[in-house]
């Protein structure tokens, strides 16, 4: 028993390890904007990698060479710019592996060897749930001062500013993640990057349509002229009615999402604790095959009936 214990103490310290050294190292989102900006800044980036006591994670970069050049890799590495984590693609899998392997420990060590079928799909799953989960909310607060943000542009190019200039202020006077994005954007047509080209940056970090909307209106703007103030100003007030009307909803489906979370999760809880408590009842369920047929169509039925909820109370606006 001694010896499980010390494999998984071991287990997790590696886990610390790397998420230290997964920290410790530049966000994904602005290792994917330095292989925007050209030649000199990738050369300048290897120059820093070559650089003397810069520690990097061995099991990271090994992962990382494996999956080079792969589809689900790229979409990946998007994901986590977008999320704006600290993880490379190969941190990112060395992780979910670890958390398998942590949790099919912990299970077997505990006598529910039953339950090791479990480790994978959490494993596996949980991780890309929390990616996409500080995405999401990454993806509403910068809608949320998106209003703000223009009200900004708008009385900046008013008082003379440029459009540059005028997304330069946001970066200084605006709070993350927007400060964040129009400073990445000001950084690559300092650059020398094209406007376009770092606005298209910007909606592939950000896919927000309400982000779409204002960079259509700029190149429209740069093509065939016209008053980009009194446009931005339009813009901004539907912007900021459509996030009224998105809280208001919110809080009018709120009971009909907390009942889709609860009949969702209460099955699984109970019967764990069940399970937990007294492994004979429930065993059969995982004995049997009539069992399983069971839990297949349990399983069906409850994903049916979230995604049921879900649509129901999900309303466009």
């Amino acid at each position: 028993m001694n010896v499980f214990f010390i494999i998984i103490g071991g287990v997790f310290l590696v886990a610390v390890v790397l998420l230290v050294m997964a920290f410790s190292k530049k966000p994904a989102g602005e290792d994917l904007l330095e292989e925007r900006l050209g030649d000199q800044e990738k050369k300048r980036k290897k120059k820093k990698e070559k650089e003397p006591g810069k520690k990097e994670s061995v099991v990271g970069a090994a992962v990382d060479r494996a999956v080079a050049g792969r589809g689900f890799a790229q979409t990946l590495a998007t994901q986590l710019a977008q999320a704006n984590m600290k993880w490379t693609v190969g941190e990112f899998l060395a992780l979910s592996g670890l958390l398998i392997i942590s949790l099919s420990l912990i299970f077997y060590v505990l006598n529910r060897p039953v339950l090791i079928v479990v480790a994978v799909p959490v494993g596996f799953f949980v991780p890309r749930i929390f990616v996409g989960m500080r995405k999401n909310a990454r993806l509403k607060s910068f809608n949320d001062q998106l209003g703000d943000a223009l009200n900004l542009i708008v009385n900046s190019l008013r008082a003379g500013y440029s459009t540059m200039q005028a997304m330069e202020v946001i970066s200084k006077e605006m709070p993350p993640p927007i400060a964040e994005e129009f400073g990445r954007v000001v950084l690559e047509l300092q650059l020398g990057v094209p406007f376009d080209t770092a606005m298209q940056n910007l909606l592939r970090r950000v896919p927000s349509p309400d982000m779409d909307l204002v960079v259509t209106a700029m190149n429209v703007q740069r093509e065939v002229g016209g008053n980009l103030a009194e446009v931005l100003d339009s813009i901004s007030f539907t912007i900021r009615e459509r996030v009224r009307i998105k809280g208001e909803i919110k809080v009018m489906t709120s009971q009909g999402r907390i009942t889709g979370y609860l009949i969702t999760f209460i099955p699984f809880g109970l019967g764990a604790f069940i399970y937990f408590v007294n492994p004979d009842f429930m065993g059969l369920l995982f004995s049997d095959p009539c069992g399983w047929i069971m839990l297949g169509i349990s399983v069906f039925l409850i994903a049916l009936g979230y995604f049921s909820i879900t649509k129901i109370v999900s309303i466009e606006v």
